[in-house]
């Protein structure tokens, strides 16, 4: 179970633009993450590499200051924002909730909830 602290680093990083580095050090090797219903990205090395491709297809991307999470044993839940600039200059916005089960200070599981159709082009 996480502490409050240590979920609350985890956002700072991550609000810091420190994407890859929040992979490294907050998720277990054994770590997956899930966009909505489609089929999950398993193991960290792979959520790295994903996350690589994500930040070599924006000239800029930014995370909004948290507004609420929860933290209920195991289980948070993050309200993220983030803005994305493409390189081919549009503009992306994703309003979603993370759900997430920790095991000690590390997630194992991670599951993204979000309109799909604001993702498009």
């Amino acid at each position: 179970m996480p502490s409050r602290q240590t979920v609350q680093d985890f956002i700072t990083l991550v609000e810091h633009g420190h994407y890859v580095e929040a992979i490294e050090q907050f998720y277990a090797p054994h770590a997956s993450m899930q966009e909505n219903s489609q089929p999950p990205r398993r193991g960290r090395d792979a959520l790295v590499t994903y996350e690589r491709a994500v930040m070599a297809a924006c000239s800029a991307m930014r995370t909004l200051p948290v507004d609420s999470f929860l933290v209920d044993g195991d289980f948070v839940v993050i309200h993220w924002v983030f803005e994305f600039t493409r390189v081919s200059g549009s503009m992306l916005r994703i309003d979603e909730l993370a759900h997430q089960r920790w095991e000690g200070d590390k997630i194992v599981e991670e599951r993204f909830f979000y309109d799909p159709t604001t993702v498009g082009a």
